[in-house]
């Protein structure tokens, strides 16, 4: 029986542990999370097309893993999407789904991996949160998009119930920095009782 890497994602207390645990879940994370009923992709996804639905609009997906985001997107209907995720063996799997422009590696403790401006929208599917990227990235991907730029991202349940990664989306909002397109909450994976919030929000 093959390991499962699912709940030890929940439980990582670095960088460099969050690195590690990607790199050895590679091979097995598609079938793991498929098993779970994985969700959130294709919800992201319907969103940003509901509110997009321009084919050649580029989108950077954002820690995008195995890809599964970035197949979520060209399935509803974009085909320029570039895709970044600091995990080597997490990218093969990217390069795989052929429907990547462009893939690209980072160094996961970059304070400053992308280049502002550069798209106006950035995905972040199941990427911000508990055992995932920290709370600061939040700001990161807010402050490298442009005026009206839009990142599409989700909370899962751990995540919602952590102030550290709720804040920053309070924040943004608060002060009129970013204003909510859209936000519903859905299924995360069902067969683990996880919901997630999906939300777009437009920098201003």
């Amino acid at each position: 029986m093959s390991k499962k890497f699912l709940d030890d994602a929940y439980n990582l207390n670095s960088s460099q542990e969050t690195q590690d645990l990607y790199q050895d879940w590679a091979a097995s994370y598609d079938d793991e999370v498929a098993e779970n009923g994985y969700a959130t992709p294709r919800r992201v996804a319907a969103a940003l097309w509901a509110h997009l639905p321009e084919p050649q609009t580029p989108i950077l997906d954002y820690g995008c893993g195995t890809g599964l985001s970035g197949l979520a997107l060209h399935e509803t209907g974009f085909r320029a999407l570039d895709g970044m995720d600091p995990t080597p063996k997490m990218l093969e799997g990217a390069q795989a789904k052929g429907v990547y422009r462009n893939l690209k590696g980072f160094d996961i403790d970059d304070p400053a991996p992308l280049q502002n401006g550069a798209y106006s929208v950035i995905a972040a599917i199941g990427v911000i949160g508990t055992g995932a990227a920290p709370p600061e990235t939040f700001d990161l991907l807010m402050k490298a998009l442009p005026k009206s730029g839009i990142l599409a991202f989700s909370f899962n349940d751990h995540t919602l119930d952590d102030p550290a990664f709720t804040s920053r989306l309070t924040d943004w909002v608060d002060t009129g920095a970013a204003r909510i397109l859209f936000r519903e909450s859905g299924p995360h994976l069902p067969r683990q009782n996880l919901n997630s919030d999906v939300i777009l929000l437009e920098k201003a």
